[in-house]
């Protein structure tokens, strides 16, 4: 569909709008700036406009692109190019153009505006998740400006969204309904920032995702063989690599227990795709490579093709088993939260098991059944654990059992293992956590998928630091279907779940 002549003549690119604002100022024009993503256009956007025009002679609007845009999955709900002409409809702009960064700030320096306006939703910078409206105004002051925020009502594109044209199917949209009636988003908020001072200790094994780019060209000639043409490559953190990365994002520090083999460690690759906040503590494996998964994967519909896995999955030596136990005397007991992600390539023996289960003060697992592993491979191996991640297809193979309710199945085992509490993820069902008795379900929050790989271990990383400071059950249940919905929109473990993000996500689907 066409824009109208009128409207379009308002759109400009950034930096060609930074050259014409630069002549409009030397004409004597005061420059106003609103930013945002403005992604339903309702009257609070246009109250707030029209009280920002009223500070000067010019006012330039500029949105987020669609890529930066950070409210969750199904977010903006109107493209880029829409959300451009409707403010470009609007009487009291003068200018718009997407900003294709993901905070303000560059805007800022673009546009130098001598006023910089924002609603009152900012008016108490301790209320911005994100930390951008310190950025901004420091940025504002630095090109000669100064903040201005309005006092007209506040409204929210998200809870229009939400409540009347929700991406959600309609269980979806009656869950969060009940859901916010009962928690406020500011709350949890408050309990996820709380986690930062909790001691985190991973324990698990280290697993490089190697991703080999292919363009199909068809059959071979004399064989039935699929031909590819290779494109690229890349390799990410996985494993427990990926585990400790998630944690860092929401604690200050993370101690990481791992092994890395003595033939091709690919310690250096480990080390700088790991944050800061990382310490590691590494057990080399004899006559063992780092182990790497390597998934071919089809460019055009990234369709997984096979894998090939480089391992030695034996148990490590008495000797490195040994000085495994000795980290875990010493990190795991000083540790508030445990986190043991066990793929059962070998790193975690009887008596590491044993030790672990003995020393740490909160001990949360997951066992995660693959094609090396699987039948040899449960969950009760472990002889305790205060809270298990665990999919329903590995408790079922624990159990031996495909069709018994699943209540019962959890029961026995929680029973078994001390009493823990158990979150079952159930893919596009999303997860059940079973805790004091009761079961919490909460669905999946999103629909598209861009890839599975990674988000088990991503819910098995947060929840289990919510579950270790005591958050209710039904925040956790919440909490692991958010992270599943992030996690399931990153490509492997090309990015870590993002704290902000999370935030900002979780105030969404609750405004």
């Amino acid at each position: 569909m066409s824009v109208d002549t009128d409207r379009a003549s308002k759109i400009y690119d950034l930096d060609e709008l930074g050259a014409l604002l630069a002549r409009e100022r030397t004409g004597g024009s005061t420059v106003v700036h609103c930013h945002g993503v403005f992604d339903l256009l309702h009257v609070g956007h246009i109250r707030h406009f029209a009280e920002a025009r009223a500070q000067g002679t010019l006012l330039v609007v500029t949105l987020t692109e669609d890529k930066h845009v950070n409210k969750g999955p199904n977010r903006p709900a109107f493209a880029e190019g829409l959300r451009a002409e409707a403010i470009a409809a609007l009487e009291a702009v003068d200018y718009v153009a997407i900003s294709r960064h993901p905070t303000a700030v560059p805007a800022i320096h673009t546009i130098r505006p001598d006023i910089y306006v924002k609603g009152p939703d900012y008016r108490n910078p301790a209320d911005d998740v994100s930390g951008g409206i310190a950025l901004e105004e420091a940025a504002v002051r630095e090109n000669g400006g100064r903040i201005h925020i309005t006092d007209d009502l506040s409204f929210s594109s998200s809870t229009l969204i939400n409540r009347f044209m929700p991406a959600y199917s309609d269980d979806v949209h009656d869950y969060l309904a009940d859901f916010r009636a009962r928690h406020r988003a500011g709350d949890i908020v408050e309990r996820i920032e709380a986690l930062r001072t909790l001691k985190t200790v991973v324990v698990g094994d280290t697993i490089l995702d190697e991703y080999v780019y292919c363009e199909q060209m068809g059959k071979s000639a004399k064989e039935p063989v699929l031909a590819m043409r290779y494109s690229s490559a890349e390799m990410f953190a996985g494993g427990s690599l990926a585990v400790a990365n998630h944690a860092a994002n929401f604690c200050n520090t993370v101690e990481l227990i791992t092994y890395l083999g003595d033939r091709d460690p690919r310690e250096d690759f480990v080390r700088t795709h790991l944050l800061p906040n990382v310490r590691t503590n590494f057990v080399y494996k004899s006559d063992s490579p780092t182990i790497i998964k390597r998934r071919y994967v089809e460019s055009y519909l990234q369709s997984k093709l096979f894998e090939v896995c480089v391992l030695n999955d034996e148990l490590l030596t008495p000797q490195e088993d040994a000085l495994l136990c000795a980290l875990i005397d010493e990190r795991v007991s000083s540790g508030d939260a445990t986190i043991v992600a066990d793929f059962g390539h070998g790193l975690m023996t009887p008596a590491s098991i044993e030790r672990v289960a003995e020393r740490a003060r909160f001990l949360a697992v997951n066992t995660q059944i693959n094609a090396a592993n699987i039948g040899f491979h449960t969950i009760t191996k472990y002889p305790r654990a205060d809270y298990i991640c665990i999919h329903e297809g590995e408790v079922r193979i624990d159990a031996r059992s495909r069709r018994a309710p699943l209540g019962a199945l959890v029961e026995a085992l929680a029973a078994k293992m001390g009493g823990s509490k158990v979150l079952v993820t159930q893919g596009k069902r999303g997860s059940t956590l079973f805790a004091d008795a009761k079961q919490y379900v909460s669905p999946a929050f999103v629909g598209n998928v861009v890839d599975r790989i990674g988000s088990g271990d991503a819910v098995l990383a947060i929840t289990s630091m919510c579950v270790a400071a005591k958050m209710e059950p039904e925040v956790v249940s919440f909490l692991s279907n958010v992270v599943g919905a992030m996690k399931v929109q990153i490509v492997g473990n090309r990015s870590a779940i993002d704290r902000t993000a999370l935030l900002k996500f979780v105030q969404t689907l609750l405004k």
